[in-house]
């Protein structure tokens, strides 16, 4: 069955914790993005009379000429207040309709890859093997209630964390919002320079642009004596804040300036009515060292509950 864009993402945005990469807004940008290049989606919505009670944007992504994989990023999405038998039944129709969508392929589809927002995996999702690579990103991630006061959101930090913002304060440090072309320029510029220092690899940061005009994102900036040290790409749906990618330079590590960078994105989060502020991604503690250990434990200093996600699975077809 199929719902109108704007349905599906007021469902989704009924749900706590819900990730933006499900939403109809991000799928139609990432496709209009990568028109012509292989990366195509659909979608596939599951109703109980005419309430949406489970379903699935599907990425359809090519690494060969003749051969492509799907990936579910955030989902699939279940009704974890269904009984087991209904979202058993639901997860069934979306992988039917999946494999419906494969038969029809021009292209060999290699396997499906879901990772859905469940702290725990379902008993009935069976035939799918664990991933040990999440796109480059841990799979875990932090999550800070904005509800409390701004005073009891610092007070919710680890101490070394709210130390740090008042060193940044101390030392001058400011925060601006810079979605201009040069604000751009300067992200891609921080974010590309820490990613080489991390030895890591970078998210597709092209679609920067397109989140922007969507009204969707903004781009903040923590700034020492004209010069900007550190930056974050926040993405907004439903509830949440989401600190999608950012980075920060290796000069004047001193003056704290990322910890003031994300107290106040908490602040203007909480001021746009968002509940909360989603760190995207942390490695669990005592893991071994990936590049993302130091990332990890600086978002841990930022407080919030760590969500301890199931994991990232794939399917592969015969």
């Amino acid at each position: 069955m199929t719902a109108r864009a704007d349905d599906w993402d007021k469902f989704l945005e009924s749900r706590p914790y819900s990730g933006f990469r499900q939403s109809a807004w991000y799928a139609s940008l990432y496709a209009s993005f990568f028109n012509g290049n292989g990366r195509k989606n659909f979608a596939t919505v599951m109703k109980d009379g005419e309430t949406i009670v489970a379903g699935a944007v599907v990425y359809r992504r090519t690494f060969d000429p003749d051969k492509c994989y799907y990936y579910i990023p955030d989902g699939p999405v279940l009704l974890e207040s269904d009984p087991i038998s209904r979202q058993k039944q639901a997860f069934d129709a979306i992988l039917e309709f999946i494999e419906r969508k494969r038969q029809d392929e021009q292209q060999v589809v290699s396997h499906l890859c879901i990772d859905p927002r469940w702290e725990r995996v379902p008993g009935f999702v069976t035939g799918f093997r664990e991933s040990k690579h999440y796109y480059g990103l841990p799979r875990d991630t932090q999550c800070i209630d904005l509800d409390p006061s701004k005073d009891d959101i610092m007070a919710q930090m680890k101490p070394k964390g709210r130390y740090n913002v008042r060193v940044a304060r101390r030392h001058g440090v400011s925060v601006v919002e810079d979605v201009s072309s040069q604000g751009i320029a300067d992200f891609l510029n921080i974010y590309e320079e820490t990613f080489a220092r991390k030895k890591l690899t970078a998210k597709n940061y092209k679609l920067i642009s397109i989140i922007l005009a969507s009204g969707r994102g903004s781009v903040f900036f923590a700034e020492y004596q004209g010069t900007r040290l550190a930056t974050a790409l926040v993405v907004y749906f439903a509830d949440t804040a989401t600190y999608f990618y950012g980075g920060s330079r290796a000069i004047h590590r001193n003056v704290m300036a990322p910890y003031l960078l994300h107290f106040e994105i908490m602040r203007k989060a909480k001021a746009l009515g968002c509940r909360y502020y989603d760190l995207f991604g942390v490695a669990p503690s005592g893991a071994l060292d990936d590049g993302w250990k130091d990332i990890s434990v600086f978002k841990r200093k930022l407080g919030g509950r760590e969500l301890r996600l199931a994991g990232a699975f794939y399917l592969k077809f015969a």
